[in-house]
């Protein structure tokens, strides 16, 4: 073998080492923590998900999972700069790397996962697409807007749906395309269209926001489609992607365990193993993840459990947990063991 050649063979699997220098300088969660802040990526505004106050403070639960991303990396919940994307930004702008992780209302699919260059770190929130609609006009299901004008954002899962769904049953709409929920708010209630379809949470959150009367408005009973939804990032860095999704566990975990922000320094002495290794007394899991023994803890004492979550920001927009109940009772919403 020529010295060059094993020169260069040398230098290949030095690159591939997992600790490499070359790996610790790309890695999401080395930059984060020497930048100081996470970038957030989060929605230009949906009540009770993402949106600014008139002081730009921003709230929700997709804004709470960024706080807690930043509670586990930096240990302070408020290290967040947030960066209001539409749908049409989104993803481009995830995998430029102008934001550390997209956490906005996106759906998780084969070929936004295959496609991308990303990869959903774990499910925040299940949703699932339907319609909003007058009250006054009369209608029950989804084959009374038939013929009807429908207001449906541009660039979305939602729109595909939609058309899908029309086409299947052989119902007819014409479709008035808007770029933002503040705009499907307005021409929704302008009456440019007589119906609008999102999903089910973005409709209770622009009912909530908008609407001179939310009772006057009634959410069709129907659902056409599964929308689980949750945090994104770019492949590649699966350290950046464990701490994600186990940032987002933590607080899924916190509510099955019985924790939260207000009772959480009570547990530090619990027999509980499960406790303790959440706690980060035993079990050397932030190790794993790169963190700090107490990550798990910051989360929750800073942000606060899923159920804490929930109740802040879901439930004020008349959304019942449903499906996002935890496993033992009923619903989706589960974390894989801690241990």
């Amino acid at each position: 073998m020529s010295r060059s050649l094993a020169t260069a063979l040398a230098t290949l699997l030095l690159l591939v080492q997992p600790g490499a220098s070359w790996a610790q300088k790309a890695s999401t969660l080395d930059e984060v923590r020497a930048r100081g802040t996470l970038n957030c990526g989060v929605s230009t505004g949906i009540a009770g998900f993402s949106k600014a106050d008139g002081r730009g403070n921003w709230a929700g639960l997709d804004v709470d999972v960024c706080r807690a991303i930043a509670a586990a990396v930096l240990g302070d919940a408020r290290k967040v700069r947030y960066r209001a994307l539409s749908a049409q930004q989104r993803f481009a702008t995830l995998q430029s790397g102008e934001v550390d992780v997209l956490s906005r209302n996106t759906t998780w699919t084969l070929s936004r996962d295959a496609a991308l260059g990303l990869d959903f770190a774990a499910i925040a929130f299940h949703d699932g697409q339907g319609f909003m609609v007058p009250r006054t006009l009369g209608a029950r299901g989804v084959r009374d807007l038939d013929g009807a004008s429908i207001c449906v954002q541009r660039g979305t899962t939602t729109e595909q749906v939609l058309a899908e769904h029309f086409r299947a049953n052989r119902l007819r709409f014409a479709a008035v395309l808007v770029d933002t929920p503040r705009e499907a708010g307005a021409a929704y209630f302008s009456g440019r269209c007589g119906a609008y379809t999102a999903d089910v949470s973005a409709l209770a959150a622009l009912r909530a926001a908008q609407a001179s009367n939310p009772s006057d408005h009634a959410i069709l009973p129907e659902v056409i489609s599964k929308e689980p939804q949750g945090p994104v990032v770019r492949q590649g860095d699966p350290r950046w992607t464990d701490v994600v999704r186990w940032s987002l566990f933590a607080m899924i975990e916190a509510e099955e365990l019985g924790l939260s922000s207000r009772n959480i320094d009570e547990f530090v002495g619990s027999p509980n193993p499960a406790i303790q290794r959440f706690l980060g007394v035993q079990g050397g899991l932030g190790r794993m993840l790169g963190l700090e023994a107490r990550w798990a803890r910051d989360v929750v004492r800073q942000v606060g459990s899923y159920a804490e979550v929930y109740d802040r920001n879901i439930a004020p927009i008349g959304i019942e947990r449903g499906l996002k109940r935890l496993w033992k009772d009923g619903g989706l919403l589960h974390a894989p063991p801690m241990r």
